[in-house]
């Protein structure tokens, strides 16, 4: 195992080593510590190596994400595992707001609580939130998977294209073009499949399904007026 002290050695210095192992992973563990709250942490990473941050990190930890195991064994600020394309990101406490924003792929799993707008315009990723997740949650989400364990806040789905979203909890409001919808057999075997894969301790008849209404689609002259 590679440990490197943020503190210590600096940002530059660790991310540059981290997308060295994309063109030669001769060192597949490594341990980050002292991140004080560093921002854009583990961003940008191409190789199949696992990375663990001892403590909470600031903006945009791995982003960008291809291929690598981030585990950041506190909270994250705002935009955690953003433009995510594989790979898997957990973070062991909170994130904050838009985490997992645009993603196409991978796993993020939040065993805490995410701020407002998670998954916002996402694109293929799978999010799994143990807790809750705040106001304009899968706004404008594409598609992918957004399970979240608690509750969700305000305006949950607005705008939302073909995402799939699973809640357990309950729901503030719905945003506009967002509806339950039933929770067939094949919803029920992805549900479980994602919940034993982010470690999360709930069955899947528990959760109920929302999605797009698919009234925002096309343009209606009657909405010109």
């Amino acid at each position: 195992m590679q440990t490197y002290d943020l503190d210590a050695s600096g940002l530059r210095g660790l991310n540059a080593a981290l997308h060295a192992q994309a063109k030669d992973t001769n060192q597949t563990t490594w341990e980050i510590v002292n991140p004080k709250g560093s921002h854009a942490v583990a961003v940008g990473l191409d190789a199949p190596i696992e990375v663990t941050v001892k403590g909470s990190t600031g903006y945009y930890t791995a982003g960008m994400n291809k291929q690598a195991t981030v585990n950041v064994q506190g909270s994250a600020g705002p935009g955690v595992a953003e433009n995510m394309m594989s790979g898997t990101v957990i973070i062991e406490g909170d994130a904050s707001q838009y985490a997992g924003a645009t993603g196409h792929g991978g796993l993020l799993v939040i065993k805490g609580n995410a701020s407002s707008r998670c998954g916002i315009s996402m694109k293929g990723i799978d999010i799994v939130v143990h807790g809750n997740v705040g106001h304009m949650s899968a706004f404008m989400a594409q598609s992918g998977n957004l399970v979240v364990c608690g509750d969700a806040g305000d305006a949950l789905g607005d705008s939302i294209y073909e995402a799939r979203l699973f809640v357990r909890g309950s729901v503030k409001s719905l945003g506009a073009d967002c509806v339950e919808k039933e929770m067939r057999p094949e919803h029920l075997e992805l549900l479980r499949d994602l919940l034993e894969r982010a470690g999360a301790d709930a069955k899947p008849e528990e959760f109920k399904r929302y999605g797009s209404a698919r009234q925002l689609y096309n343009f209606k002259v009657d909405n010109a007026y």
